[in-house]
């Protein structure tokens, strides 16, 4: 009896062309998928986007990206109509958006304090925009059982950091939306966890203020004396994708080399 060769499944990368969004895209082809990648670059910046692409083919799979901001409702309508044209089977969303403001709440020095429009787009850009994905992906039976939700947040979430508000507070969503969607995706057996990276040095760290001291006291605090990598991150959420972790859901699992145990 002949049988029908499966179809590859494909990753949906938010954030694809830098940071963790970039590695993970790597990984994941290396085994086996493809790639949609969703990311906001400009003219500078496109030419490296492209390159991610040549490396995902390279390794026999196939890309699509799209240059287009993942926290528009239409634009991603746009992409899930590209996605189900091609009659995809989306076994992996990673959400690794960062973009947000980094302002302060109040300021004895007269510094500009974040304002209620800032904040209100870092928590839909950051956090909200990932539930807004999910509900169309299964709505439109593009991601079914044995999908995988993966969110990238940070120690933030729980910790307080100098004009790192904003974002902190969208982290937090963050990962309640992980929490939510996990008891609520479960009848359709699909996971969701929220993934913890230790400090990186990536672009979106280095818009932090002060990232040079965080860089610094996170070497010294990892019991490995060195940051975590984006590669890191990528390996661990490609291990985390196989099939045979079905059980695992509604967590905040720490990536970072034991730096978040260290007092």
């Amino acid at each position: 009896m002949s049988t029908q060769p499966q179809p590859q499944p494909w990753a949906l990368i938010l954030g694809a062309s830098s940071g963790f969004g970039e590695a993970t895209s790597l990984e994941l082809a290396r085994t086996g998928m493809n790639i949609f990648g969703v990311h906001l670059d400009r003219r500078a910046t496109l030419p490296h986007a492209e390159e991610i692409q040549s490396a995902i083919r390279a390794l026999g799979r196939e890309a699509v990206f799209f240059n287009v901001n993942a926290a528009d409702d239409e634009k991603r309508r746009e992409v899930l109509e590209a996605v189900a044209a091609r009659q995809a089977n989306v076994k992996v969303l990673l959400h690794s958006i960062a973009f947000g403001s980094l302002l302060p709440y109040v300021s004895a020095a007269g510094e500009k304090l974040a304002s209620k429009a800032q904040l209100e787009m870092t928590c839909d850009t950051m956090a909200h925009s990932l539930v807004y994905w999910v509900q169309d992906l299964v709505a439109r039976g593009l991601m079914t059982a044995g999908g995988r939700v993966y969110a990238m947040t940070s120690s933030g979430g729980t910790r307080a950091i100098p004009s790192y508000g904003p974002v902190s507070g969208a982290k937090a969503l963050l990962e309640s939306h992980i929490r939510q969607l996990a008891l609520e995706l479960a009848p359709f057996g699909i996971t969701a966890n929220a993934i913890r990276a230790g400090v990186t040095d990536t672009p979106s760290l280095r818009k932090i203020p002060g990232s040079d001291k965080l860089i610094e006291f996170s070497t010294m605090r990892n019991p490995y004396r060195r940051l975590t990598t984006t590669e890191d991150v990528a390996k661990c959420i490609a291990v985390l994708a196989h099939e045979n972790t079905y059980w695992m859901t509604g967590n905040t699992i720490g990536v970072d080399g034991g730096e978040d145990i260290v007092a």
